[in-house]
């Protein structure tokens, strides 16, 4: 099978048409004819680790870096014993370019499928390198809006709107972050079926499979510190919070006390009562005044009593 009649332009040497075949989703024509050809059906793989007796297919997801922002792609490595096909998204997938070049880098890495595969893998796991990073410093943007100078926990009142733009955007890093940690999780799994699968031939990409697996593990607990960043971040605004509500209904506590024994004593001198012989007494409201005067005191003295 001429390689090079179902390749893209932009692999533009030899090298990299001899063991890889890139599929752009939807690009059904290809599709037919590499299942004609070469037997590969990624319809039949689905999104599962499948093995046939020409190919293993593994699916992979993962975040990475493209315009300015965090983007989902994912690609499904069809591994045969001459040729790699995968199957990716359809525009640009910027992970692939730095495969690209370390692979015009090291032609060793092009001699075969598996060294393709690692190469591409290898490329993965910068991408997701590079998210996770992304993802520490939009932490360190919010723990600073939070904890840092000028942050809520520095007496600045905080506003509903303030509120949940910071939720939201606490909501947006962990999400980013979860999914960085379960797309580590699929990319070590096939950088462990590729290593079972390397031949005699191949034995010299053991040792950079077992660097490969320990840099996607070493992403992973990257990734998991910043997502437990991203909860005590979360931890420490709802206790900010908690402390901002409980000032709110201490001072409300302060001002019903206070405001109550003057409002019942009003109330009661504003019945049409002539029972209450006071009421025709000279200097009633000079009496008044000082009478709920001292019963605000009392109110006083009792809620800073209580408040010790």
């Amino acid at each position: 099978m001429a390689v090079s009649a179902v390749s893209p332009v932009r692999f533009d040497t030899e090298v990299l048409q001899q063991h890889w075949i890139p599929l752009p989703a939807g690009d059904h024509d290809t599709a037919a004819v590499l299942r004609e050809r070469l037997g590969v059906d990624f319809a039949e793989a689905g999104e599962r680790i499948w093995a046939t007796e020409d190919f293993l297919y593994v699916p992979v997801a993962l975040d990475y870096l493209g315009a300015g922002r965090v983007q989902h792609g994912s690609v499904v490595f069809a591994l045969g014993r001459e040729f790699l096909v995968t199957l990716q998204p359809r525009e640009h997938f910027p992970p692939f370019d730095a495969a690209i070049v370390e692979m015009r880098r090291r032609a060793e890495l092009t001699a075969s499928a598996h060294g393709v595969m690692y190469t591409l893998l290898w490329a993965m796991n910068d991408a997701a390198e590079q998210v996770v990073e992304y993802g520490g410093a939009l932490v360190d943007a919010l723990r600073d809006d939070i904890d840092g100078p000028g942050g809520v926990h520095y007496g600045r009142e905080i506003a509903p709107t303030a509120v949940r733009e910071l939720m939201a955007r606490i909501g947006a890093v962990e999400e980013t972050l979860s999914r960085a940690r379960r797309a580590q999780v699929r990319l070590a799994r096939a950088a462990r079926q590729l290593r079972a699968e390397t031949t005699g031939r191949n034995a010299g990409l053991r040792p950079l499979l077992d660097d490969l697996l320990d840099d996607v593990d070493g992403v992973a607990q990257q990734a998991g510190f910043e997502h437990d960043r991203v909860g005590y971040l979360q931890q420490s605004l709802r206790t900010r919070l908690d402390a901002e509500h409980t000032r709110i209904v201490k001072a409300s506590a302060v001002l019903s006390a206070v405001l109550l024994p003057p409002i019942l004593i009003a109330a009661l001198y504003g019945i049409d009562a002539s029972w209450m012989p006071e009421l025709s007494w000279q200097h009633v409201v000079l009496a008044t005044v000082p009478l709920s005067m001292l019963a605000v005191a009392v109110a006083l003295a009792i809620v800073a009593r209580r408040g010790r």
